[in-house]
């Protein structure tokens, strides 16, 4: 069953092209028509690719992997930083810093920067700072705050990229290629598909548009997140009834050491799970 339909995309004006000067050929097989000069996105299209990346999102989120989301559009900012932080999930909303993916460990060190500032902060290290040198580290880590902040979780790379605008965001589009991530993106007709793994032909540039295929996503990712919530429950209960079992025979006189042994391999899983997570 569809996740959104026809007339919710039509209110939020996703049909909307660029003008047909602008196209990209590339982008003929979701257009539907051409009207004053500017193209309509085919909407049937848009549902089916929606529908295709929702599935896709939602797996990647049931797995417990990350998906980082880039708009640095002005109109998408707000919109993608209150929808995606509302799950959890990374997104760049300022200036995509060139090598963030293919040079990682580098992006790393200046979060741990960030880190290491806010933990002077609150030691006697800072009070016997002056004046000066105090407001020079504090505006290093505001900087880095705008730049960084959203992304201080991602300890690795991403499972995939979410892009609003590949056009804009050309270089993130280039990294994730070129270290194989996969790329979930709105398409306008102005903008080349090639190279981005889930299409969805889509008006970039209203923020109607944005909001209802960003939220979209999230969502797909809040059923992900509670599924995968469900299904570890479930695990845990299926093995703490085999331990009361297998306990429950060895009380009954069926003291086999291979019984006790298996009750205290399960009680070992379950603390290294604890370790793990």
């Amino acid at each position: 069953m569809p996740r959104t339909n026809f007339q919710d995309l039509l209110d939020a004006g996703v049909h909307f092209g660029h003008l047909r000067r602008k196209w990209n050929p590339n982008m003929a097989p979701y257009i539907f028509m051409e009207k004053n000069g500017i193209h309509i996105i085919d909407l049937q299209k848009t549902i089916v690719k929606i529908d295709e990346a929702a599935l896709a999102i939602k797996q990647i989120a049931k797995s417990g992997r990350k998906i980082l989301f880039v708009a640095t559009k002005k109109q998408a900012k707000d919109i993608v930083s209150d929808l995606v932080g509302s799950v959890n999930m990374p997104y760049v909303t300022e200036r995509w810093p060139g090598g963030m993916l293919t040079n990682f460990p580098t992006i790393r060190k200046a979060v741990k920067k960030m880190m290491s500032i806010d933990k002077m902060t609150k030691d006697n290290s800072w009070d016997v700072l002056s004046k000066r040198e105090k407001l020079q580290i504090s505006r290093q880590r505001a900087k880095l705050e705008k730049m960084l902040g959203s992304i201080s979780d991602l300890t690795r790379l991403p499972a995939a990229l979410f892009i609003v605008d590949v056009l804009k965001e050309k270089i993130a589009v280039r990294e994730a290629q070129r270290l194989g991530i996969p790329v979930f993106a709105m398409v306008d007709t102005n903008s080349e598909p090639e190279g981005v793994d889930f299409v969805i032909p889509a008006n970039d540039d209203a923020s109607q548009s944005i909001s209802l295929i960003v939220k979209e996503m999230t969502d797909a990712i809040r059923e992900g997140l509670s599924e995968r919530k469900v299904e570890r429950d479930n695990e845990g209960d299926n093995k703490e009834v085999k331990v009361k079992g297998r306990r429950a025979k060895v009380a009954e006189g069926h003291d086999s050491p291979a019984l006790e042994e298996d009750a205290e391999d399960l009680d070992d899983e379950d603390q290294d799970e604890e370790i793990d997570e």
